[in-house]
């Protein structure tokens, strides 16, 4: 602590002790003079305990405590930690905080950006900016160094714009999107087919007639279900707010007949009756992984249909196709119905940019809407 005492005319000492410091002192003419450099050598003192936190602790040590204190209470957390693993096992990791610098992090940002996509390193270098954030803000460490604030972070440039196209069968016979879905829905339709999980052709169709999140789809329940009036509530959401969300007659078909199965959670009751609980028992990793296997083993399927007729399979067919495209999909389809400001509400968007992200509408679907 500072003490201030008045040793002659225009003499004032300022004399500050802390644990672990040498005592500093100094002599000055007024008394506001002596007060002032004791608050700055207090401020000195404390920053030092402070960068000593950060000299102490490896990144190794923040990530796993930032896994267990931040991320494990995130809706994304599954997805995160996979990206904490992937700091967590390179060499970087072993120093201490206060040691890493910006150089550091754009040594491993080059050598990323030639095995993985820029929207992949964007993802790794959010959680280690926001790691030294909350290192920064909440663990007493004021004065550590941001170092990826000041990197030159990659320009995504793997934007996605894959829509539905129609099979062979249906090539020299396409109809309008907006009332006849079944050509392109042709890929869909083998996916749901060559799929092994019970649960994932439901899922399917559910993310292509509502445009909801995959998180979103596997957190529904029942008693969040509205059939007779063809919504769906959702209490949480990505962005944190809660919206409801129409249910076309092909989605509530859907659920009706999940509600009819084994497969929905009966109600507390017991009556069976009325549905509770959530829909769907499955994570959304492993959402992601059903689909991945579906399509593949829909695809080699569909190349022996095309061998055997004597016919080229369609490079575009079942290729390239993921989960995220089915929400793309949905968005395009839902806003040659409803204008701009009703479809965020379907979307749970907040801002209408983003949701430029999901439409891609055909140029030959536009081209039909001209005089």
């Amino acid at each position: 602590m500072a003490t201030i005492t008045e040793r002659g005319p225009n003499q004032w000492r300022a004399q500050v002790r802390r644990r672990g410091h040498p005592v500093q002192s100094k002599t000055f003419t007024t008394k506001a003079e002596a007060e002032a450099w004791a608050t700055m050598i207090e401020s000195e003192m404390g920053a030092w305990v402070r960068r000593g936190k950060a000299k102490a602790v490896t990144l190794h040590e923040a990530l796993r405590r930032y896994e267990t204190e931040i991320s494990q209470r995130k809706k994304g957390s599954v997805q995160e930690a996979s990206v904490l693993k992937v700091w967590m096992a390179i060499t970087l990791a072993r120093r201490p905080l206060a040691s890493i610098r910006s150089v550091d992090i754009a040594t491993l940002r080059d050598e990323w950006l030639k095995d993985y996509k820029s929207a992949t390193v964007l993802r790794r270098l959010a959680v280690l900016s926001h790691v030294f954030s909350v290192a920064r803000k909440e663990w007493g460490m004021e004065n550590l160094l941001n170092p990826v604030e000041l990197l030159r972070k990659p320009q995504p440039d793997n934007a996605r714009t894959r829509r539905l196209v129609a099979g062979l069968a249906h090539e020299t016979n396409e109809r309008d999107r907006g009332t006849d879905r079944g050509a392109y829905d042709d890929e869909l339709d083998r996916i749901a087919a060559a799929s092994e999980s019970a649960l994932l052709p439901s899922i399917v169709w559910l993310a292509v007639e509502t445009a909801m999140r995959r998180s979103e789809i596997v957190s529904l329940r029942w008693e969040h279900v509205d059939l007779r009036h063809r919504v769906v509530h959702l209490p949480a959401t990505n962005n944190g707010t809660a919206r409801d969300v129409p249910l076309s007659s092909r989605a509530v078909a859907v659920l009706e007949s999940l509600k009819g199965s084994g497969n929905a959670g009966k109600s507390a009751s017991g009556g069976g009756v009325e549905r509770n609980g959530p829909i769907f028992d499955i994570r959304s990793d492993a959402v992601t992984r059903a689909f991945e296997r579906a399509v593949t083993r829909a695809r080699k399927l569909y190349e022996e249909e095309c061998w055997k007729a004597q016919g080229t399979p369609d490079t575009r067919f079942l290729v390239d196709l993921r989960f995220q495209d089915l929400r793309h999909e949905a968005a395009s389809r839902l806003a040659s119905i409803f204008p701009l400001h009703e479809l965020t509400s379907i979307t749970g968007h907040k801002d209408p940019r983003m949701l430029m992200r999901y439409y891609h509408p055909k140029a030959e679907d536009l081209a039909k809407r001209l005089p």
